[in-house]
């Protein structure tokens, strides 16, 4: 999701942090989500949906995965937002690292201008999917990875 600030470049947006939060913050947060929007098949109707989302402090939305020319994916990204008693709890309890990635970040930026893609993948973070208990990931959305 780094090109959104086109690799540390957009005014505003110069500096990039890569945060460490723990696992059982990140379950929690997940835990306590709604989606940020109606899925017949996972909510019952638009009331209880909409009441949800009224009352929970995270909201969800699952946004197609980019490669490195903005090519949407097969697969999706999650994004979360925060709220309330989660903003808490994420800058009190949760976070337990964070590292100024802004460098790495422009070095990628340099890499695909003159498109070297093997060496600007080689900088990204690796990514792996992360565990969700099956009555978990249908709340979410997703599927349940073990």
């Amino acid at each position: 999701m780094a090109y959104r600030c086109g690799w540390a470049a957009k005014p505003g947006q110069e500096r990039v942090l890569a945060i460490d939060i723990t696992r059982g913050g990140f379950a929690w947060a997940l835990e306590h989500s709604a989606l940020s929007h109606f899925d017949p098949e996972i909510h019952a109707d638009e009331t209880s949906w909409s009441a949800q989302v009224e009352h929970s402090p995270v909201r969800i939305q699952w946004d197609p995965e980019r490669d490195l020319h903005h090519r949407p994916l097969d697969h999706r990204s999650i994004q979360i937002g925060l709220r309330g008693e989660a903003v808490d709890a994420y800058v009190e309890k949760w976070i337990v690292t964070l590292t100024d990635i802004t460098a790495t970040m422009r070095e990628i930026a340099t890499h695909l201008q003159t498109g070297n893609l093997d060496a600007a993948a080689a900088l990204l973070p690796e990514e792996r999917p992360y565990p969700v208990p099956e009555e978990l990931a249908e709340a979410v959305g997703t599927t349940p990875v073990r």
